[in-house]
């Protein structure tokens, strides 16, 4: 036999991982689903032409092997414990407390991520080879679903490293993606079955299904967000972990984020929740991970669950109404959200009239129809949305709603997200985007210009004085335009132009939060503010350095780094560098050479701040703390600095003086750090 059908095998095995890699790991496929499709077909076909060719960790392997008949029950090398919930913020916070005090520490370093609604599953490296698949069962012992597990999409039968630890227990969820999910009942209907209820009952059924093909035609697909056993390996910390993981060719859960302390947990776990509609999976609550191993192992588990994670979950109140009609929205970042406008009903004390049916997908997966009698549910601080629909109240009078294959308000071409579920408008100056972005540029989460609402934005887009970021600056320039706008007299024109120039100076972090970079928000910008320093440097970052920062990771490195290559986006840098903005400052190394001669006047000391206060925010002054060299905390103990105390100050005033920890006011610290109103 010539040498040229083991080339060629040997050749697509290596791209079919490849793009397996690309398409589950990285999120970044190079190929369709067809052209996939015909690489392993060819592979199958050398591979039965030449059976000495064929290998057990050949990708082939991964449609399913023979029938078997039952499932076998192992013991877990450690117990796959249950997660403690809460159901508030008070229940978070009272987790931290506690967290603190067995570790005796003042702040901890945690990290977020999304609950996947799926089913648990254990897979096991030896020497870099899966070798069994186990769920979750009682804990203690689970079905081995190796087979099954094979065809599950991402899953490596090999770890991609020539240095495996010698044994790896990753433990995460397996689950099917939401489209994936409406195109799985597309096909059951076409067949005239009865379709699959829900992606998280159809995981399970898959799972247990005794002929591997079945389960593969299900189109599972696995996250990673634990570890069990593991040995000849050390991880620092969760971001660690996860990290060598993505590097051996796993699929990590996505959007996980690190932080120090409790406030900025709970600040990430806002974001996290109104951005629910961007996923394309099923979630249950979030869950709080202390980061470090080293800390988790001090704290330990009890008989049921670990002490050193929790999951947040939310309250769910539920209502039925009527959709009257479904409208397109055009948001900041171009995605088209159908909205639905429902019969005003009430739910958990607030009168509801409309919800978001967030893209084309959901609104496939629920069925929706205008004219439905629908469930809508609001949980936590989540913004109401529909969860299903009371299809036996049909009358045939419904009416299906078209998704529309142009940009509603501009009438640009629109495109699909890939790998994504957002539709998009391609047009970076549609009128809706340059609105809501604009707006969001200066709101209080991002360059915090005074005066500058919906209203006025909507004024200055209608007059044509600006289409840009950059052209807010130039507003000086055309004072007396501004004057003939409604409701625009010399006093509120001349305080919005000063505003606008006070932004100039504000910290970079909030520049980069107001330049509407995907998945880049407050806490994010402030990571790559502290470790970069420069919009120069951050722009100067290979992909892989950004995802290399602690707090940051692939998807969001891969959104910077684009947006800082676009053309789109250096056109908007170099308008606004024109302009003045604040651009950061150079991170000075920590040497003897290079560091400053004088400590900042806060260095060393920790800051709590409680009640109102009357010049600044509370955020504001946590800035100005770490602006000085400052930590600023969250919960009073003995090694805390001072109390700063606004009005109305809480139980924070009488835990500092049962302490005698120092209480000043928000003028006497003003005044410490030069800054005396």
């Amino acid at each position: 036999m010539s040498d040229l059908p083991q080339k060629e095998v040997q050749f697509l095995r290596e791209e079919i991982r490849r793009h397996n890699r690309l398409y589950y790991v990285e999120s970044n496929p190079e190929v369709s689903d067809v052209e996939f499709d015909r690489l392993l077909k060819r592979l199958e076909a050398l591979e039965k032409k030449f059976p000495e060719l064929d290998s057990p960790d050949s990708p082939t392997h991964k449609v399913g092997g023979e029938p078997i008949d039952g499932f076998e029950t192992v013991p877990h090398r450690l117990p796959m414990l249950s997660i403690d919930n809460v159901f508030s913020i008070e229940g978070v916070r009272e987790f931290d407390q506690k967290v603190r005090k067995l570790l005796e520490v003042e702040e901890v370093a945690y990290s977020v991520e999304y609950k996947i609604d799926g089913v648990a599953l254990a897979l096991v490296y030896e020497n870099g080879q899966l070798v069994r698949g186990v769920t979750r069962g009682d804990g203690q012992k689970g079905d081995d679903i190796t087979q099954n597990a094979i065809t599950i999409g991402g899953v490596p039968l090999n770890l991609e490293t020539n240095d495996p630890p010698e044994l790896l227990e990753v433990r995460g969820e397996a689950y099917i993606a939401n489209s994936d999910f409406v195109e799985l009942n597309k096909i059951q209907d076409s067949l005239g079955r009865e379709a699959f209820k829900n992606p998280r009952n159809t995981t399970s059924g898959a799972l247990k299904q005794l002929d591997p093909k079945q389960c593969a035609a299900r189109r599972v697909r696995f996250f990673a967000h634990g570890v069990g056993a593991f040995d000849g390996i050390q991880f620092r910390d969760h971001h660690d972990y996860l990290k060598h993981l993505r590097e051996w060719g796993i699929p990590t859960t996505p959007h996980v984020q690190s932080m120090k302390g409790i406030d900025a947990a709970l600040e990430h776990c806002q974001t996290m929740m109104e951005n629910l509609h961007e996923l394309d999976f099923e979630v249950d609550g979030l869950v709080i991970k202390v980061s470090p191993f080293a800390d988790r192992e001090l704290l330990g588990n009890t008989s049921k669950s670990p002490r050193w994670l929790i999951a947040y979950k939310w309250e769910r109140y539920e209502a039925t109404t009527q959709i009257e009609r479904i409208e397109i929205q055009v948001g900041k970042t171009g995605a088209l959200t159908p909205v639905a406008h429902l019969e005003p009903v009430e739910i958990a004390g607030t009168t509801v009239s409309r919800s978001s049916l967030h893209n084309r997908d959901e609104l496939e997966r629920l069925g929706v129809m205008i004219g439905d009698f629908v469930v809508v549910e609001k949980a936590g601080k989540i913004i109401p949305h529909v969860v299903r629909v009371e299809e036996h109240r049909r009358t045939g009078n419904e009416v299906a709603f078209e998704f529309p294959e142009r940009c509603p308000v501009c009438d640009s071409p629109v495109m699909q997200d890939e790998g994504g579920v957002y539709i998009r408008c391609v047009n970076p100056a549609c009128p809706a985007q340059l609105r809501e972005s604009l707006r969001y540029y200066a709101s209080r989460q991002a360059m915090d210009i005074d005066g500058m609402g919906i209203k006025v934005i909507e004024q200055l887009l209608d007059a044509g004085l600006v289409k840009g970021y950059a052209d807010l600056y130039k507003l000086r320039e055309l004072r007396e335009q501004l004057l003939n706008l409604d409701r625009f007299g010399e006093k509120s024109v001349d305080k919005l132009l000063d505003a606008i120039d006070e932004s100039k100076d504000r910290p970079l972090w909030r520049l980069l939060t107001g330049l509407n970079i995907r998945h880049v928000g407050r806490n994010n910008s402030q990571v790559l503010e502290n470790r970069f320093g420069t919009i120069d440097v951050i722009r100067a970052q290979s992909e892989e350095s950004l995802a290399d920062v602690h707090e940051i990771g692939p998807v969001i490195a891969k959104s910077v780094h684009q947006f800082f290559h676009s053309d789109f986006g250096i056109e908007i840098i170099e308008r606004l560098r024109e302009c003045g903005l604040n651009f950061g400052t150079e991170v000075q190394e920590s040497d003897s050479e290079t560091a400053s001669e004088e400590s900042p006047v806060l260095d060393g000391q920790t800051f709590v701040v409680t009640g109102t206060l009357e010049h600044y925010t509370r955020d504001e002054i946590h800035e100005l703390i770490r602006q000085h060299g400052g930590k600023a905390s969250s919960s009073i103990s003995r090694k805390t600095t001072s109390l700063i105390a606004g009005e109305q100050a809480g139980s924070k005033l009488e835990k500092a003086k049962s302490l005698d920890v120092p209480i000043i006011s928000e003028v006497q610290f003003l005044e410490k750090i030069g800054k005396a109103p």
